[in-house]
């Protein structure tokens, strides 16, 4: 198959990327290396995509290089669009919402199009739990999103599903929705809250927690790309929830840590705006139409992610 993947350089695109590698697909990856976070950490994630095989690459901003990236979609002719290119953050959309009209929803029109016209059968798009709002500490189903959202970043992405479901109408594209819950692991994004605790640990310094009330369904990595691939694979489309289905506590989320870091210290504040306080997958759709089954426990995952972070201080610290 030839797929298309946005925002290949990126922690969940570079892993998803490498696995297409692995199973033989022809590979075109989209990244136009945004400085949300270091572009250089970025292409050093595509340096580990290169490690698996080769693949093509257009550095290009599906926002602002349009045109440029039309000739591009064209050339290509690919049968499948991965989109995950965006701005990530709830945090950062409190004080930069129109970014995330721009990159989230604009950008996301921009690549809708851009399939549709060149030929793309199947449009599969990364969203995230923060659509589902606050949910009171109950597993989350694909049909309880209802535009109930606490910050723009989760505003953007609800906004960005249904034109996706627009734009799939439109053009007669298979669309696939699939909704993340908070993904951890190596390479992981450096302003999530596993990455910078870890770091934080190696520099010996204390963890600020913005209060210890909050769950969340943390997700590792090797999951998240299995489920995406296989959605890419079916011929079932729809939403899915892909998460653990097991909320983790911060007090669990300190305690984990404290194997590895036994000194560890907590500065504990109250919650920020925007965040709520807990998330919990109901995956059983995805389980019984995609066969996805998360296989990695939060102790293992943890595990792992220490590991990598040890062994790449340079990258790291």
């Amino acid at each position: 198959m030839k797929i298309i993947v946005t925002g290949g350089a990126g922690f969940i695109g570079s892993h998803l990327s490498r696995k297409l590698i692995e199973e033989k697909h022809d590979l075109l990856i989209i990244d136009s290396f945004h400085p949300y976070y270091s572009p250089e950490r970025k292409k050093m994630q595509l340096s580990f995509v290169r490690e698996i095989g080769s693949f093509r690459f257009a550095q290009k901003d599906l926002l602002l290089d349009e045109e440029d990236l039309q000739e591009v979609f064209h050339e290509f002719k690919g049968d499948c669009v991965v989109h995950l290119a965006a701005i990530p953050g709830v945090s950062h959309s409190l004080s930069a919402p129109h970014e995330y009209v721009d990159y989230d929803i604009k950008a996301t029109i921009n690549t809708l199009r851009m399939a549709g016209e060149s030929g793309v059968s199947k449009f599969v798009f990364a969203s995230s739990s923060s659509v589902y709002g606050n949910t009171d500490h109950k597993p989350s189903r694909e049909e309880d999103a209802t535009g109930s959202v606490v910050s723009p970043y989760a505003a953007a992405k609800y906004s960005a599903e249904s034109f996706c479901k627009a734009y799939a109408s439109i053009y007669g594209m298979e669309l696939t929705i699939l909704r993340f819950f908070t993904v951890y692991g190596p390479w992981g994004r450096p302003d999530m809250a596993i990455y910078s605790f870890i770091k934080k640990l190696m520099n010996g310094q204390e963890l600020p927690i913005f209060g210890l009330e909050n769950t969340r369904d943390y997700t590792y990595i090797d999951d998240i790309v299995d489920g995406t691939y296989k959605a890419i694979g079916s011929d079932e489309s729809g939403t899915f929830n892909l998460g653990n289905g097991s909320p983790i506590s911060m007090d669990r989320l300190i305690s984990e840590l404290k194997r590895h870091f036994p000194s560890l210290n907590l500065n504990v504040t109250d919650r920020r705006l925007g965040d709520v306080t807990s998330t919990c997958a109901d995956f059983s759709k995805a389980n019984e139409v995609l066969g996805y089954s998360p296989m990695v426990s939060f102790e293992e995952g943890i595990r792992r992610t220490v590991q990598w972070m040890r062994e790449h201080e340079e990258i790291v610290l």
